[in-house]
């Protein structure tokens, strides 16, 4: 079959298209990250929204059915937005949840992602509202199979409900869900994952304000594998609701409960 010049060409205008976008994808950000102390507080917040407008750009330009690739790459300016320390020591994390818009909307079952959400948004960015809400949106089209191991994003979004809104009852609700998700699979780590979302979501239903629910769901944090800074938190408030945290020789680490919930 004979393909016409329309034909032939398409691909190579699709092609073009996703590498313009590519192009775009980083100077914006290199500007950012090359600033450093060098640059004021001006300048910083100038191109912060220089780099809003070109996220707001990407989430609405059309993608020609490359949708995931256009997630990864926003996801590797995320990566590269919220590990440059320096700057966002001056500027704070408010774009972090204006990268996951994209991310979760051109791909909602990017797991990474989530779990990316849930630290950048509501423990940096303070945002555990809209941390929350891009997560429920996510998950309208995800389901306890599809992709394996969802259910880290009920625990993600019970984590958010739990330590950052106080909302007891919408946490047992997702804990609950995610063990009945986890309980699908039988390899070790998801049996495991459906056991404690199960004994927090038990924790929960016996006394919203269990300092031992609270205390594990710290613990969550802590054991997945975040930032030294992130761990640093996740310590303090573990002993700061009476439990302690000690490292075993083999790097890990164990948490030791209050004798009282």
């Amino acid at each position: 079959m004979l393909l016409s010049r329309k034909d032939i060409a398409t691909p190579f205008i699709i092609c073009a298209c996703i590498l313009g976008v590519g192009l775009i994808q980083f100077p914006q950000l290199q500007k950012l990250i090359n600033s450093k102390q060098s640059a004021s507080l001006e300048t910083l917040e100038k191109e912060i929204k220089s780099e809003n407008l070109r996220l707001d750009f990407l989430e609405r330009m059309p993608t020609f059915g490359y949708d995931n690739f256009i997630a990864n790459l926003v996801y590797l300016s995320f990566l590269q937005y919220f590990g440059d320390d320096e700057v966002r020591d001056k500027t704070g994390y408010s774009l972090s949840p204006e990268y996951f818009e994209v991310i979760l909307e051109r791909d909602p079952r990017f797991l990474e992602a989530y779990r990316g959400l849930s630290i950048s948004t509501s423990l940096y960015a303070a945002m555990p509202e809209r941390a929350i809400a891009l997560s429920e949106e996510g998950l309208k089209s995800l389901s306890p199979l599809v992709p394996e191991k969802s259910y880290y994003v009920w625990r993600y979004k019970g984590i958010d409900e739990l330590l950052f809104l106080g909302n007891a009852q919408a946490a047992q609700q997702s804990f609950a869900t995610a063990a009945n998700w986890a309980s699908n699979f039988s390899d070790a780590e998801s049996q495991t994952i459906a056991k404690i979302s199960q004994q927090t979501a038990e924790f929960l239903s016996r006394n919203p304000q269990s300092k031992y629910a609270q205390i594990g769901t710290w613990s969550m944090v802590l054991n997945n594998r975040v930032d030294q800074r992130t761990q640093k938190r996740a310590i303090r408030e573990i002993e700061a609701l009476g439990g302690k945290v000690i490292t075993t020789p083999e790097g890990t680490n164990k948490i030791v409960f209050p004798p009282k919930d």
